[in-house]
């Protein structure tokens, strides 16, 4: 098996080395693009992937470096430690450390009881927090030494970021709170309620918090946990948030796959970026503070002008992913772009992060053989109607189907249910 995934590792190189530099794209990974993070001086990128890959990339040379292969199954999040370090974590609950260049990881956390979702570097060098859908955080000398688990939230940490003076650790999640961890006093955090289910975090320079989730908008808080204000970036849920180096801008991907551009000091949309790769999973600015990188559905690494909202190089569109240009003007396949990352809906595209939609209507919840289901949906008894899909977005999957690895969300009008409904049962036959 090792010698297998090392073959399969070098013919990736291999394929993902042929990149035209004049693309300014990066293409490589079999599935879509979840996370993103970038060197200090913006030379190299790592993108962890749904296809349980994670890959270290050359901007300068717009070429793949290194393909790192340890997890189970996705790659939700990665994190660049000073020093040359890089971190994977992955929904199979595990956190793999890495060195520069070695084939694999030198350090493997375990004690996450659930995936791990988000990873955050401290601006040191000493420290890797890791947040997961088990509710918890935890946070491990990266030299050796105890982790210490830090709980609180209520409900799945979702994001997870240190101060930019590395004294403190903030985190948030879909129990609607925002909580501040001092590393000096963590049994004490600072906890701000915002009214929607967190799914992002951000922070700038001057210690401003961006937060983002479920509602489309994107809220700021004061170091120390006010609330000072919100804007609406999106009609669906954000998925993430970065802001430039320079504080100008904060860029909010929404998982319908538009990425709005914030004017933070006015807090104001100036432009959106619509790509064709739905949704935008993962964006993060280069230090040059106008260039944005985002990955998505696509599976391409991406590169914006985020001052005029042009896309930088040429667009490449994926064949596979192309399946609602047959829908064009249909209501309900405009809803269903908000599903397309997670669901196929023909029997040969197979799963994704979310088992395939095809031949939905009539099967029980959790019984598609070959993908894994959560042990708290397997208990449950719902089969997939036209009635119980359409109550799923009416409540959203964490009231409807409580433990469920789906993002939330919900569709608020009667009409747009009905437009999925009747999308979905002409096309997952």
């Amino acid at each position: 098996m090792i010698r297998k995934l090392r073959i399969a590792a070098l013919l990736a190189a291999f394929t993902l080395c042929a990149v035209s530099p004049a693309s300014a794209q990066l293409q490589g990974h079999g599935g879509p693009i979840k996370s993103l993070a970038l060197t200090a001086d913006g030379a190299f990128a790592i993108s962890g992937s749904f296809d349980t890959s994670a890959i270290r990339w050359s901007l300068e040379k717009n070429s793949a470096q290194q393909v790192l292969r340890f997890h189970e199954s996705a790659v939700n999040a990665v994190a660049v430690i000073v020093g040359g370090k890089l971190a994977t974590g992955g929904e199979d609950g595990q956190v793999a450390i890495w060195n520069d260049g070695q084939a694999a990881p030198s350090t493997i956390l375990k004690g996450h009881t659930a995936p791990v979702v988000a990873l955050a570097a401290s601006p040191d060098g000493k420290w890797i927090a890791s947040a997961s859908w088990d509710r918890s955080i935890r946070l491990t000398p990266i030299e050796g030494g105890e982790t210490k688990a830090l709980q609180g939230h209520q409900d799945n940490v979702n994001a997870i970021a240190f101060t930019p003076d590395g004294s403190a650790l903030v985190s948030a999640g879909y129990d609607l709170t925002v909580r501040i961890w001092p590393l000096a006093k963590l049994d004490a955090p600072i906890t701000a309620q915002v009214p929607s289910p967190l799914n992002s975090i951000a922070i700038a320079r001057d210690g401003e918090i961006a937060v983002a989730g479920a509602d489309g908008k994107v809220y700021f808080l004061s170091p120390a946990g006010d609330v000072k204000g919100s804007v609406q970036a999106a009609e669906r849920p954000i998925i993430s948030l970065a802001v430039s180096p320079d504080g100008r801008f904060v860029a909010a991907a929404a998982i319908a796959g538009s990425v709005a551009i914030i004017e933070r000091k006015d807090r104001t949309v100036t432009r959106t970026l619509v790509g064709p790769g739905l949704p935008v999973w993962a964006v993060v600015f280069l230090p040059d503070s106008k260039t944005l990188v985002s990955g998505g559905n696509d599976r391409l690494v991406r590169r914006w002008d985020a001052t005029s909202g042009e896309h930088l190089g040429e667009v490449s569109m994926r064949g596979p992913d192309n399946i609602l240009s047959a829908f064009e003007g249909d209501r309900g396949a405009e809803v269903y772009k908000a599903c397309v990352a997670c669901h196929t809906l023909s029997p040969d595209e197979g799963n994704r992060a979310g088992p395939t939609l095809h031949g939905v209507f009539g099967r029980r919840i959790a019984t598609l053989p070959g993908y894994q289901f959560s042990d708290a949906l397997k208990k449950m008894d719902i089969v997939w109607t036209p009635e119980t899909v359409a109550k799923l977005f009416e409540v959203g999957p964490m009231a409807y189907t409580p433990g469920t690895k789906m993002p939330e969300q919900k569709i608020a009008t009667e009409e747009d249910r009905k437009a999925l409904i009747e999308f979905l049962l002409k096309t997952t036959k």
